[in-house]
């Protein structure tokens, strides 16, 4: 039921001044699947649950409520108004609107009351539908123990005012899921760790000046590592699917769809000059956006229109300030470690996460309904974007885990809400929550990859309805920090690896367009140069960061 739904309970008036005011639902605060389904459990009442009589005093009405669960996260609800607060209402909304009532032949007012119902009969019939509607919602709110998660399925034009005998309507609702707690302390855990070296710095200070390259037409074969421009068709038994003009793409082993891989990428695409069409096949997965060819195999061809090499610029005092108003190599390479760890506090916490969902939902298996995953699988998108980018990732690496997360839309989507169901009732439990400081914290890390001011990153959020989003993952963050100081480590050596894989935000089976979380400006036919101006960002924050860090600390040290 959504928030226009909700205005269309209370009807339309026969007369303005005649609306019996009724207490109606507060529609502030950040959506999560709903607003009208926070307003039905999570934020008390819809109405105010009963009808107001004389001096204050509110008579409750006599339901009877009856809920079944088809499942762990769905509920059923069956309303039965009895008859005597249908009558009810009818008296009151009737008695209110005798005084301002028009019937012709008579004067304002002065009408007999039979009159005023027959007249008024359609009218009031609806106005008093959503007051029983609202306030029986309100009242069923107070009084059944499940928290909604999505808006009530309720189809309002089915529902009638009955002239004689008791109102019945029903409506599903998906609710969070009952499970026993289960035991999160102790549990024992592997970690990956590694003491960054020289020699890492080095091969990440050479990825970084290669982003600051410039990418020269060739005129020769393409090689392992060099870019190509390409018209990208994709075909399903000889009929085209799908078409992509000019773009730009790096060879590498494997090329990433939305929708699917093509394994094998670069030894096609190795050795073609201009002109050139080659082909490789993509299997579509269970979740592409386009459902008839779901785990279906297609023919993708690649015209190519141009090969371009990268030449590396020479690391001079130009090129430091380019990447972040660096003084010296030193200050880069320092800027470069602190990175590094940041990355590693990430791999970190997502293969704790992993382990420790795995281990509590041994005790907390619960089946969630289709639409729920549907509706949920955007914002676990945009979640974890938010996390990898705060996390100093680059734009290519946060494309290839994005389109692997399209490519399991329903698996990914399932195992996220399932941790956090759980991490939820842990936070819960332990009176754990975000504050503002948290906010800023998160705001200014996603601000130091993006380039942009965290004030503006904060807009953003917010015009997107994502602070709720954002909320979560530091909540969650939280938990999982509680449950690693509880827990018995196991470490192992964290390798690094090299990206081997090419991601593109465009579906291969066509379908539905696929818009990428990103700003156009990190969109897959950007430059070298322009991939590389997140990265500069995040260094030049990072940097900035831990100076403000030992500032602070300095002057806290000071205080004390």
């Amino acid at each position: 039921m959504a928030i226009e739904d909700q205005e269309e309970l209370k009807g339309d008036s026969p007369n303005d001044a005649a609306t019996p005011e009724k207490d109606g639902p507060e529609k502030d605060g950040p959506e999560k699947d709903g607003p009208a389904a926070n307003e039905l459990v999570d934020d008390g009442p819809v109405g105010d649950g009963s009808m107001e009589r004389g001096d204050d005093e509110t008579e409750s009405l006599n339901l009877d409520v009856q809920v079944t669960s088809p499942s762990a996260c769905q509920r059923h609800v069956t309303v039965t108004v009895s008859r005597e607060d249908i009558d009810r209402y009818l008296d009151d909304a009737y008695s209110e609107l005798m005084a301002t009532s028009d019937v012709p032949g008579f004067r304002k007012g002065r009408a007999p009351r039979k009159l005023v119902e027959t007249r008024y009969k359609k009218e009031i019939g609806e106005q008093i539908k959503g007051s029983l509607l609202m306030d029986s919602l309100g009242q069923v709110s107070e009084a059944e123990d499940f928290a909604a998660i999505s808006e009530p399925d309720l189809n309002l034009d089915a529902i009638e005012v009955p002239d004689d005998g008791p109102m019945t309507f029903e409506f599903d609702i998906e609710v969070r899921p009952e499970f026993e707690m289960p035991q999160w302390q102790g549990l024992k855990l592997a970690r990956p760790v590694r003491d960054f070296t020289d020699k890492d710095v080095n091969r990440e200070l050479e990825k970084m000046i290669s982003r600051y390259g410039q990418l020269a037409p060739h005129d020769g074969p393409a090689s392992a590592g060099d870019y190509l421009s390409v018209n990208i068709t994709g075909s399903y038994q000889d009929n085209q699917i799908s078409h992509e003009e000019d773009r730009l793409l790096r060879i590498r082993p494997t090329l990433s769809f939305s929708d699917g891989r093509l394994e094998g990428f670069g030894p096609l695409a190795e050795g073609v000059h201009v002109g050139d069409r080659f082909r490789g096949q993509v299997e579509l997965t269970q979740d592409a956006p386009n459902e008839l060819l779901r785990e279906k195999t297609i023919d993708v061809e690649f015209e190519v229109l141009e090969v371009k090499k990268l030449k590396l610029p020479e690391l001079t005092a130009g090129i430091l300030q380019e990447m972040g108003e660096f003084e010296s190599e030193e200050d880069l390479r320092e800027a470069i470690f602190a990175n590094l760890n940041r990355q590693l506090q990430y791999q970190q916490q997502q293969q704790v996460r992993q382990q420790i969902s795995n281990e509590l939902a041994r005790n907390a298996d619960f089946d969630l309904p289709p639409g729920l995953l549907k509706r949920q699988s955007h914002r676990e998108l945009e979640r974890a974007v938010m996390e990898l980018r705060r996390s100093g990732f680059g734009e290519s690496d946060i494309r290839a885990h994005e389109n692997e997360l399209r490519q399991n839309s329903a698996n990914s989507t399932a195992r996220a809400l399932k941790e956090h169901f759980i991490l939820e009732r842990i936070a819960e439990a332990e009176n754990i929550e975000a504050d503002e400081g948290d906010f800023e914290k998160e705001i200014f890390l996603m601000a130091a990859q993006s380039g942009e001011s965290p004030r503006r990153v904060r807009a953003q959020i917010e015009k997107r309805g994502l602070m709720d989003v954002l909320q979560n993952q530091i909540v969650e963050r939280k938990v999982l920090e509680l449950i690693q100081s509880n827990a018995r480590f196991e470490d192992e050596p964290y390798e690094i690896g090299e990206s081997d894989i090419e991601a593109i935000p465009i579906a291969a089976g066509g379908g539905d367009g696929v818009a990428s979380i990103h700003d156009a400006s990190h969109d897959s036919d950007s430059t070298a140069s322009d991939q590389a101006a997140s990265d500069q960002a995040a260094l030049a924050d990072t940097e900035k960061a831990n100076k403000g860090q030992e500032e602070e600390a300095a002057t806290e040290t000071s205080a004390d």
